[in-house]
């Protein structure tokens, strides 16, 4: 599987962007998606996560309220909707699959542990 974000750009401070991430080169079924971030200088951390069936997500606490995570399977794409930006969620966002259920995909998930990932895009948010 092999996964393709985009979407990322400028923006000003309480502006919105829509990430995407398609997948293709294999099956989809089954995947728990997830999205990253890694600003400059810090360790890459987990953002959110959806289930296969876009039935269950979850979210850190500093993106909750703001951040949308949503997935439409027979396009192979997984969503992040982000509003209200600021200028520390600066970053280079990545999305990444993990081959397995939800409540096991997302403790994975959580601790950077995906069996596929995207190449980036990057979000800068202007103040």
């Amino acid at each position: 599987v092999q996964l393709q974000a985009s979407g990322g750009g400028l923006v000003q401070a309480g502006g919105s962007l829509r990430l995407s991430c398609a997948a293709s080169g294999g099956t989809f079924s089954g995947y728990t998606m997830g999205w990253f971030r890694q600003a400059p200088g810090k360790e890459r951390e987990f953002v959110a996560a959806i289930s296969w069936e876009g039935t269950y997500t979850y979210y850190v606490d500093f993106v909750k309220g703001r951040f949308t995570i949503s997935r439409e399977n027979a396009k192979n794409t997984v969503y992040l909707q982000m509003n209200s930006l600021k200028p520390e969620d600066t970053a280079v966002y990545y999305c990444a699959a993990k081959a397995s259920g939800w409540t096991v995909g997302t403790l994975k998930l959580r601790k950077g542990e995906a069996d596929f990932w995207g190449q980036g895009t990057q979000v800068t948010v202007s103040s």
